[in-house]
């Protein structure tokens, strides 16, 4: 494989991770201000029980997660066919 390539894979990986740790951010800033506007609520229970559970900031932490993974497989990836390539 030419060495192009690697660096793309390694790229690639980088980039996932990147796209992992900002959607991880987005989604604990986004919960943390739905939660925090519902302190000013007089209807606190939602704001303590955390029910019902909001997809939206769920799905962004979830997203992260994968990305920072396939982030983690394509670095091992590329650095495989770097080192034995």
């Amino acid at each position: 494989m030419p060495q192009v390539d690697w660096n793309i894979v390694l790229g690639m990986g980088g980039f996932f991770i990147i796209l992992g740790i900002a959607l991880l951010a987005g989604g604990r800033r986004e919960e943390k201000s739905y939660y925090n506007s519902l302190v000013d609520r007089p209807d606190v229970r939602e704001y303590i029980e955390h029910t019902p559970a909001h997809p939206e900031p769920i799905a962004l932490k979830i997203g992260g997660r994968i990305s920072i993974a396939v982030g983690l497989v394509l670095l091992a990836i590329g650095g495989g066919f770097k080192l034995w390539g």
